[in-house]
């Protein structure tokens, strides 16, 4: 990784972070809650790839719409995360897949 793609990465991230915080607070915090979890189970590319920013488009949607946060992704925020990242490689399947290997005798 170059020092370049570095940088165009930290542009990418305030961006990204700017939306977050146009936001109303109500989906704000539960972005940031959502953030929060992904980053302890999710996915293996969920940094430079595209659930995030996802996430943010579609509370950019409800807001336009009138909806609350609560209304479109329901209470249980953990099992809506758990949705949105179900068929994706995670950090925790890496680890089981590698202690599932067998050992060299």
């Amino acid at each position: 990784m170059s020092i370049q793609d570095i940088i165009e990465g930290k542009k990418h991230w305030r961006a990204h972070q700017a939306r977050v915080k146009a936001l109303p607070p109500d989906y704000r915090i539960v972005y940031q809650e959502m953030q929060r979890y992904l980053f302890k189970v999710g996915p293996v590319d969920l940094a430079e790839g595209p659930l995030l920013p996802g996430i943010v488009d579609f509370f950019e949607e409800g807001v336009t719409t009138g909806k609350g946060v609560l209304e479109l992704i329901g209470t249980d925020v953990a099992a809506f995360c758990d949705g949105l990242i179900k068929d994706s490689p995670t950090y925790a399947d890496a680890y089981q897949e590698a202690g599932r290997a067998d050992p060299v005798d």
